[in-house]
């Protein structure tokens, strides 16, 4: 049987073929899961064109995390569609400019919530969307990059993933007696349109693959998305609240 065989699995995130995002949802069609993907505002089109290399008769529903209208109407679309949500990926992030770059102190507040709403709260609006689906337990998996230490130019958005990995534990502590798990995966840098986003992103490309114990591909997603289609599975049922790296191992080693 195949990892996701009959799972019914909601990914958001998918902008071009890219996107780590669009791994995890080639890798979990493969792996035999019917899935449908989420888009918002001028990306919604984008992401309607790529569904369509994934093959025919993907639903892509739109939704702004920080729309309440849109996240009411794609649950009850998916809930008309399904009837249950057997696990869901977070792949949305966004920081404005000001949050990102040469001076930390730059951005204003409104700046750095706007970062905090998309990139951390939208967790919680997605298990505030789906988990009521979820009746026979499932699964949120959220894409992270592991903030222990402050990166250059990361900035608030550092910030943010910080936040992200406090919610997900407690996320972990709410949901568990539901048999709802929540994990992160925290990938090492991979060459996305987000990343191009990232003022200094060439600098973790230089030196990642020389300091990763295995090595380091950033075009490649794939064992990202592996990582992330195995904690959709059952394949993790004791496996709550936690961060996978997968990294090469560069977390684990000192400069």
């Amino acid at each position: 049987m195949a990892l996701l065989e009959g799972k019914k699995i909601v990914v958001t995130g998918v902008l071009t073929d890219a996107s780590l995002a669009f791994g995890v949802a080639k890798i979990a069609l493969d792996e035999g899961a019917e899935i449908v993907l989420t888009g918002a505002g001028r990306a919604l089109s984008l992401t309607k064109r790529t569904a369509r290399k994934l093959g025919d008769g993907i639903d892509v529903f739109e939704l702004d995390v920080t729309v309440p209208e849109q996240v009411q109407a794609t649950r009850e679309a998916v809930a008309a569609k399904w009837g249950r949500v057997d696990g869901v990926l977070h792949a949305i992030g966004f920081a404005p400019a000001s949050c990102l770059g040469d001076n930390f102190f730059d951005a204003p507040w409104d700046d750095v919530a706007t970062a905090m709403h998309i990139s951390t709260y939208s967790l919680k609006t997605l298990a505030d969307a789906f988990a009521p689906l979820m009746d026979n337990g499932g699964s949120f998996v959220g894409l992270d990059f592991d903030n222990q230490q402050a990166w250059p130019a990361y900035n608030w958005m550092g910030v943010a993933k910080s936040a992200l990995q406090s919610l997900s534990r407690y996320m972990a502590r709410e949901l568990g007696p539901r048999q709802i798990r929540c994990n992160l995966v925290a990938a090492g840098p991979i060459k996305t349109m987000a990343a191009k986003s990232i003022p200094g992103f060439q600098l973790f490309e230089d030196t990642w693959d020389g300091r990763a114990p295995l090595g380091w591909d950033v075009h490649n997603s794939e064992p990202v998305a592996r990582a992330c289609v195995a904690l959709l599975s059952d394949w993790f049922p004791a496996t709550t609240g936690e961060i996978i790296h997968v990294d090469g191992g560069y977390h684990a080693v000192g400069a």
